[in-house]
């Protein structure tokens, strides 16, 4: 009877204490949308959100909204080894000294000494993959966002068990929602051999705060510290294989040999370390950075960015490259979603006379995307830029160039996600050489690509008119 009393008397009280609750909810939400400092659209997007849904939007925001992850940002620059002087690049010898102080902050000082080499295709992608992990003699580390349940993927864990089996260390860095099918069972093979497997923030359990939102699109391979690959192939086989196919992405990547490649195993082993919660200096124990032998000629930055890394050095070092444009800057990517200094900074470059060229793909796997970047193309091509569409399939290549000067390669895409939010890794290039065979690659690129038909460029009528609005005002969500 008490019982019965008690809660018809708690009954009545339930909804009000269920409204203040939620009302604390969305204050706190929005003290923390705001205490952070986004991109403005970013910041209005989730504003009206959270004021016009908050039952979906809060709750959305508290597991997708985080940004940085302000401790471990705090303790990144322990993770940078030193260079000899002799291997460290002169500030006088680079071309754009302002790219060079944006980007320092994302991996340290500039580093000689490197041999690059560009990937152009997915076989000899594939090649390169097979041949490093084949050759290793004490060490093999791979990052990626996608390992795919195919031929590609298989026959990769394959020889990554094959390695471990004979004694190399392999440790294999998975996304944990880029790779959310990829079971135990596929990588039983490797495991059983003595190789290591890790998933990069677990989505479920919730193991970190924003751990949804905040996925590691870095995509890195070294071998014994002194070899590496980055680029944007995920290990699948829409991105790589032995043999030809039809139906393959065009991507891009660098073969890195040298103390580049020595910098790109640092930020594995940070990740690593963060992952996996092994000691970061007992793992750096294995391999000595220093001790990694000048392999070529060729000047290398190596830029990581992401919630990790204080401020956002791969944007700043885009917008300075743009900005420092004196003749010509071109920006190939398969999404194309910028920020407002971003396009305006092309869109200024564009009606002063300089080359300005966009690359992207007539139709890219996402479709919202392609309906969020229509406004941004209409505008520069408006401008005077040259905006070119891919038309053979699919293109997944990142690389902007800027007048024969810097060129930069990596994971990142042209978009507000990989750009402020996920864990990203691109590679600079500042020797003339270097850079020279990047836009001569982009020169052949364009072979395949023509421009947008006026039908391609014009708005819509209703429907398609509404579609884009939405798609760009969510594109701070995307």
């Amino acid at each position: 009877m008490f019982a019965s009393v008690e809660s018809n008397l708690l009954f009545p009280l339930l909804p009000h204490a269920l409204t203040v609750c939620g009302a604390l909810l969305a204050i706190l939400a929005l003290s923390r949308l705001l205490g952070e400092k986004r991109q403005p659209t970013n910041t209005l997007a989730w504003l009206l959100g959270i004021l016009l849904i908050p039952y979906v939007c809060v709750p959305l925001f508290f597991l997708l909204g985080g940004r940085k992850l302000r401790a471990r940002a705090a303790r990144k620059g322990r993770f940078v080894p030193r260079l000899p002087a002799a291997r460290a690049v002169a500030p006088e010898t680079l071309l754009i000294p302002t790219v060079h102080a944006v980007t320092t902050a994302g991996a340290g000082d500039p580093a000689g000494g490197n041999a690059i080499r560009l990937l152009t295709t997915g076989q000899q992608t594939f090649g390169e993959f097979e041949e490093g992990i084949l050759s290793a003699r004490k060490s093999i580390h791979i990052a990626t966002f996608i390992l795919g349940r195919d031929a590609t993927g298989r026959r990769l864990v394959q020889l990554l068990a094959k390695r471990a089996a004979e004694g190399v260390k392999v440790r294999l860095l998975l996304d944990a929602v880029g790779c959310v099918f990829v079971g135990k069972r596929f990588l039983a093979p490797l495991v059983r051999a003595g190789g290591r497997t890790v998933r990069f923030m677990p989505v479920f359990p919730f193991s970190t705060s924003g751990s949804a939102n905040l996925r590691n699109h870095r995509k890195i391979a070294v071998f014994d510290g002194a070899r590496a690959i980055i680029g944007g192939h995920n290990l699948a086989a829409e991105y790589m294989g032995p043999t030809f196919r039809k139906k393959r992405w065009a991507d891009f990547g660098l073969a890195v040999a040298g103390p580049g490649a020595a910098l790109l195993n640092e930020v594995f082993i940070a990740d690593w370390s963060f992952a996996s919660g092994e000691n970061a200096d007992a793992l750096r124990a294995e391999s000595d950075p220093l001790a990694v032998a000048p392999a070529g000629a060729g000047d290398v930055h190596v830029v990581a960015s992401g919630p990790d890394v204080a401020g956002d050095p791969l944007y700043e070092g885009i917008v300075s490259m743009v900005q420092e444009c004196r003749q010509s800057v071109w920006i190939i990517t398969p999404y194309f979603i910028p920020d407002e200094v971003l396009l305006r900074s092309l869109i200024v470059k564009a009606r002063a006379g300089k080359d300005v060229t966009l690359i992207v793909p007539a139709r890219s796997n996402h479709r919202v995307a392609d309906y969020a970047r229509r406004n941004y193309v209409r505008q520069l091509h408006a401008a005077g830029a040259r905006v070119l569409f891919y038309r053979r399939g699919m293109m997944h290549t990142k690389a902007v160039i800027v007048d024969e000067r810097v060129a930069l390669a990596g994971s990142a895409n042209f978009d507000l996600r990989s750009l402020f939010v996920n864990f990203e890794i691109g590679l600079m290039l500042y020797s003339g050489n270097d850079v020279l065979a990047m836009r001569r690659w982009a020169g052949e690129l364009v072979r395949h690509c023509d421009e947008p038909t006026p039908d391609e460029l014009r708005r819509r009528r209703f429907a398609g008119d509404l579609a884009e609005d939405l798609c760009r005002l969510l594109a701070p969500l995307l």
